[in-house]
């Protein structure tokens, strides 16, 4: 006879430990960080910290729109093929310019984004072809946009600091109230899509969808206009990030963020967002996105090979996939002994 008493027990603290994982997520981090200081003090160095806080900032941006999309079942491996072509659109259309404004730039990229997010959601919701699968024609298309655009207006060649305006450069290098634009930027996403995500109508009705698209479409949502609206906000914070690229890095390269749609997978993995949809919240996302940008920062500093760095990123996906299946299993199981007792 199973007691039932234990077993309400143990449920009870598997989703417990569901409602604060993102603390266990910030925990983790810090014994982390410390960890790798005892091996090389220089990473808990200011310079270094800065340097890591200036490199998540662009993968905690788009980690947003992923962790959106992730929610109602879906993904986009677009992403970074978005920011190569956003990025080099805008840098060769500000190129050889003295005072462009930085804003409109940022505003000239997003707008370019929204039309690559439309393009993913039209295929997804009109065409009925898999996230996964649509996005990767995209991916490609994307990118091989970039390569041609390039070529057929820069002649192939990369789009150096030289070119770039100086107000555009040092807009990225600049500060406001002594806070970094990129981290002020950052914090301002998160600010607006926490409301968004938590006290608007739209953004239960994204938790909604993700959860039971069944039911949510019994009640009245209408499920294909919300996974629709979700790769648009994706887009349009790839393309700000797409700009954002290029400042941070002063160049527009053909293959610049290659392989970065992996990169914010596993930060909104990492971050606690269920993989099968509808949960998740977005400040572990963010300590997802800083996680990841310690640990680059971290093998950068001992010295690991790019190859490795490559299956260690792997394996963590594969790591974070594991422990987010274990865990949405036994908060099923936890959950249906506590409606039995």
């Amino acid at each position: 006879m199973v007691d039932k008493r234990n077993s309400n027990t143990s449920g009870s603290l598997v989703v417990k430990f569901a409602s604060i994982r993102e603390i266990s997520i910030l925990g983790f981090l810090i014994v982390f960080s410390l960890v790798i200081s005892l091996i090389n003090p220089v990473f808990i160095s200011l310079d270094n910290l800065y340097d890591i806080a200036l490199d998540t900032a662009i993968l905690a941006i788009v980690a947003v729109g992923q962790m959106m999309v992730i929610l109602t079942r879906g993904i986009d491996i677009s992403v970074g093929a978005g920011i190569g072509l956003s990025g080099m659109i805008v840098a060769l259309i500000i190129k050889d310019t003295a005072n462009f404004n930085p804003l409109l730039a940022i505003l000239i990229g997003m707008i370019i984004g929204a039309a690559m997010g439309a393009l993913n959601g039209v295929l997804i919701v009109k065409g009925n072809i898999p996230p996964i699968i649509a996005t990767l024609g995209t991916m490609n298309i994307f990118r091989g946009l970039t390569f041609i655009i390039n070529y057929q207006i820069n002649g192939g060649q990369w789009v150096g600091a030289d070119k770039l305006p100086e107000a555009f450069k040092n807009f990225a290098r600049g500060t406001f109230l002594k806070i970094p634009n990129l981290i002020l930027i950052t914090i301002i996403v998160y600010l607006i899509f926490y409301y968004f995500l938590n006290h608007t109508t739209t953004g239960r009705e994204i938790y909604a969808t993700g959860s039971s698209p069944e039911s949510a479409k019994i009640i009245g949502i209408n499920v294909k206009k919300t996974i629709f609206l979700t790769y648009v906000i994706t887009g349009i914070l790839v393309g700000m990030a797409g700009v954002l690229w290029v400042a941070r890095y002063t160049s527009a390269q053909t293959d610049s963020a290659s392989g970065f749609e992996f990169t914010t997978i596993t930060a909104v993995i990492l971050g606690g967002v269920a993989v099968a949809g509808g949960s998740g919240s977005i400040w572990g996302v963010l300590f997802g996105a800083i996680l990841i940008g310690a640990i680059n920062s971290s093998l950068n500093l001992i010295g690991v090979s790019p190859f490795w760095k490559l299956a260690i990123n792997g394996g963590i996906i594969l790591v974070a996939v594991i422990i987010d299946a274990v865990l949405a299993r036994n908060i099923n199981k936890a959950l249906k002994e506590r409606k039995q007792i």
